[in-house]
């Protein structure tokens, strides 16, 4: 089975991601996990985003 993005989470990145390099910060890893089918990006030393399939955004 192959495990993809969904449309919402593609959009959520893109709009994180363009935000984040605004700061300068740097995206360190970009990452969909398998197991929660959500996708992780860990941004410069401290900030975890998780994306939740329906684009739901968690910020740590």
């Amino acid at each position: 089975m192959k495990l993809e993005p969904t449309l919402e989470q593609l959009k959520s990145l893109y709009q994180r991601s363009v935000r984040v390099t605004a700061l300068l910060l740097p995206i360190n890893l970009v990452r969909l996990d398998s197991r929660t089918n959500r996708i992780v990006m860990l941004i410069g030393d401290t900030i975890q985003i998780e994306i939740l399939p329906n684009g739901e955004v968690l910020i740590e």
